[in-house]
């Protein structure tokens, strides 16, 4: 159930994002991406272990310089981001002892991560296909 609730959550934000227009600015899914890697941060604060902060703290800063650089290159770089921190929610009790992420959590998180990165590559290629007929078609 929480990979269900995290693919349906990621694309109402998605949905939600487009009809309002806040994907429209560059800086809006690197937000997202520094959110979304920046809970396991918060659940080490909540329960976990002080090398767990530490540890926490090393990822976060990781897709925080993703995020800015992305946004700052390529869009498709917070895709990756996106789909690398899924990455990580798969393989995260794995390497970090953190006794405060809920036992439902990686999947939820890793499902939407997935999602919400499939949104934006969609977005991207189809305002990348809407800008080169525009191109092709002239004045």
């Amino acid at each position: 159930m929480p990979i269900l609730i995290g693919i349906a959550l990621a694309i109402a934000v998605g949905v939600f994002a487009t009809i309002v227009g806040f994907d429209r600015s560059r800086g809006f899914y690197p937000v997202v991406l520094i959110v979304i890697a920046s809970y396991y941060e918060l659940f080490a604060a909540m329960g976990g272990p002080i090398s767990a902060l530490w540890q926490e703290a090393v990822i976060v800063a990781a897709f925080i310089a993703v995020a800015v650089i992305g946004m700052r290159t390529s869009q498709w770089l917070i895709v990756a981001g996106l789909l690398a921190h899924g990455g990580i929610d798969a393989v995260h009790g794995l390497f970090i002892e953190n006794a405060g992420v809920p036992v439902w959590w990686p999947a939820f998180c890793a499902a939407y991560d997935v999602a919400a990165a499939a949104w934006l590559a969609t977005g991207i290629a189809y305002r990348s296909q809407s800008a080169g007929n525009h191109a092709r078609q002239g004045p």
